[in-house]
């Protein structure tokens, strides 16, 4: 008889490796095996300066769900901002269609409101924007669209299953419609990352 071994997904095998929880759903695994996955996983390794630089750039990446190529440019933008390059690269990627959807609370996760961009069911000033990337301003307004509200991801988001936005954003959830504020302060942003050690990182 064939014994049949349920493996973790993917997001989760990264969860364990960043050491943080991507998904609701990596939360249970993570806390049964709060080490990195495979049979040395256990095992504790003296980390140089440059590993950990790399791990929290890793992490950030995750957390956006962005390519290498995506955070370099967010990096170069933010270096020529003029300001606080850690917080201002915070601050760029914050400024995604698809994180501003997530921060709104009208998707679960990074994944799914990338999807629901990149699937036309959101509006940009009432306008379809598809790419997940489309970096928002102050004063911009994002919505579902009006023959999308009826599919149940977004009757679970109009009833506040996924809400907890943050104060830079003006949500009303019954309509599924939020407008950009302001630009977040990084003490608003819940990602967890020590954006320093990116900088670091980049600018070796």
């Amino acid at each position: 008889m064939e014994v049949r071994v349920n493996t973790p997904r993917p997001k989760v095998r990264l969860s364990r490796r960043l050491g943080l929880a991507l998904t609701p759903k990596a939360v249970s695994y993570f806390e049964r095996r709060p080490y990195p996955p495979g049979e040395h996983g256990r095992k504790r390794k003296q980390a140089s300066d440059y590993s950990t630089r790399l791990l929290e750039k890793q992490r950030l990446r995750a957390q956006y769900d962005v390519s290498e190529t995506q955070l370099r440019r967010a990096f170069d933008r933010a270096r020529r901002s003029g300001g606080k390059t850690g917080e201002a690269l915070i601050q760029d990627l914050e400024s995604r269609l698809d994180a501003t959807v997530l921060r709104a609370g009208f998707a679960r996760t990074i994944y799914q409101a990338r999807q629901f961009v990149t699937h036309q069911h959101v509006l940009v000033n009432g306008r379809r924007v598809d790419r997940p990337s489309y970096r928002l301003r102050p004063g911009d307004w994002i919505s579902v669209a009006e023959r999308s509200r009826t599919k149940e991801p977004f009757q679970v988001a109009a009833s506040g299953a996924h809400a907890d936005a943050p104060s830079y954003l003006e949500v009303r959830l019954a309509d599924l419609t939020a407008r950009v504020d302001r630009v977040p302060t990084r003490e608003e942003v819940p990602v967890v990352c020590e954006e320093q050690l990116v900088v670091e990182y980049y600018s070796r």
